[in-house]
């Protein structure tokens, strides 16, 4: 214990003889530098104790899935600690794509058949080195839905993959129409409120892995159509299982957050972009139906969609496209487990937004509302480049469903 001390002493001797000879404050000298630093320091460290690392909320419609989750996801009962230099909502959505990690994972692609002659785009990772599930024909299947502009190469997507590699799962990524580097082979696209390709791709799934159990995870736009699906089939379906990752509830609320003046200048333009450059890879066959110039003119989200999306799936108005893409609105007929992650200061999300009341109403519903987290952001720890709370949340979740979840056969 003494060299301990003694040791501790000469870092303290050593680190104030540093500061003192780097910081200049010069109205007082060194000292009053050397003051300000760890005083500054005491002030965040306790500002951020108090203010931002906080537990989840946990919110559900029932006791029994309530007590599932607190049982088998420990992680809805921690306590949150958002990377401290980076736990501002819009600096974690910027930041996630470029300070989080890529794991490697070989792909194998599948393009299947669409009602409508157009092809879907499939990413597999068959893990077929799993210790845990050795017989494909039984491995359990993940089911990932990207977001709006995503792929199966995003980084959100390839942690999941990660996570259900080391559980010994199987993965698919269902990449919407047109953005994975297939050919659009008929004039249509994708949007939150159309499911009839995610049934396609759930019917396939079964169709060749009739004994393995599937559960799905959908990421922002993904989430909602995930919602959607769910709330349109109700027990009709083969998925065990579904948790959702910062989905938008209300479609009307999410777009005039995001024409906030600077929520549309870091968010909004940019996904328009995206959208706009999907549409001229595609154009010779999309202008054939549509007015891609007026298109490629729109400045924001909801000009894109007044132009482009509602047009698209024959939707009256903007707003009657907006409505019925708001999962919102179907909820309340979901009837498979759903676990739904959303941060509180979410701008693609708006708290105010969040459907708390109807998800008290429905006891196959669960929320997991965080104070910080931003858009599909959820960073922690010093340096983020690993697994991230959502990447927690998803791995847990998986692991109960899949493992046990007989126990929520009936929550009701």
């Amino acid at each position: 214990m003494i060299s301990l001390d003694f040791n501790f002493n000469i870092l303290t001797r050593d680190l104030s003889h540093y500061l003192e000879n780097q910081v200049k404050v010069g109205l007082f000298g060194s000292g009053v530098g050397l003051s300000l630093v760890l005083g500054f320091s005491a002030a965040y460290t306790c500002y951020y104790l108090i203010s931002v690392a906080k537990k989840p909320q946990l919110i559900s419609g029932g006791k029994k899935f309530y007590q599932f989750l607190r049982e088998q996801c420990p992680v809805v009962s921690e306590t949150y600690y958002p990377t401290f230099w980076c736990w501002e909502s819009r600096i974690q959505t910027l930041l996630r794509p470029f300070v989080t990690a890529k794991p490697g994972v070989n792909y194998r692609n599948e393009l299947i058949k669409a009602a409508d002659g157009g092809q879907i785009s499939l990413d597999w990772f068959d893990n077929d080195d799993s210790l845990a599930h050795p017989d494909p024909a039984t491995r359990p299947t993940v089911l990932l839905l990207p977001g709006l502009t995503g792929t199966s190469r995003e980084s959100y997507i390839l942690h999941m993959v990660q996570q259900s590699r080391d559980l010994g799962y199987r993965c698919v990524v269902f990449n919407n129409r047109g953005v994975s580097g297939e050919t659009l082979l008929t004039p249509r696209t994708y949007c939150a409120a159309n499911t009839e390709d995610l049934e396609t791709v759930i019917e396939h799934i079964q169709k060749n892995n009739e004994a393995a159990p599937i559960m799905a995870a959908g990421v922002s736009m993904g989430g909602m159509m995930l919602a959607n699906y769910l709330g349109r089939k109700g027990r009709e379906t083969c998925l065990k299982g579904v948790v959702v990752f910062s989905a938008g509830w209300d479609v009307f609320e999410c777009t005039a957050s995001l024409e906030k003046p600077l929520d549309r200048f870091l968010f909004n333009s940019y996904l328009t972009s995206c959208l706009q450059a999907s549409v001229h890879r595609h154009r010779p066959v999309l202008e054939q139906s549509y007015d891609i110039d007026h298109v490629m003119k729109a400045k924001t989200i909801r000009e894109f969609d007044e132009r482009f999306t509602s047009i698209m799936f024959g939707y009256p108005t903007n707003d009657d496209y907006y409505h019925d893409a708001s999962p919102v609105h179907r909820l309340k007929s979901v009837q498979v487990p759903m676990l739904c992650l959303n941060a509180a200061d979410d701008v693609f999300s708006p708290s105010h937004a969040i459907p708390v009341e109807v998800v008290k109403q429905n006891p196959n519903l669960a929320l997991l509302i965080t104070c910080h987290g931003g858009h599909i952001g959820f960073l922690e720890g010093l340096w983020p480049r690993q697994s991230t709370y959502m990447d927690r949340v998803f791995k847990q979740f998986a692991k109960a469903v899949i493992e046990q979840g007989g126990r929520l056969n009936d929550l009701s």
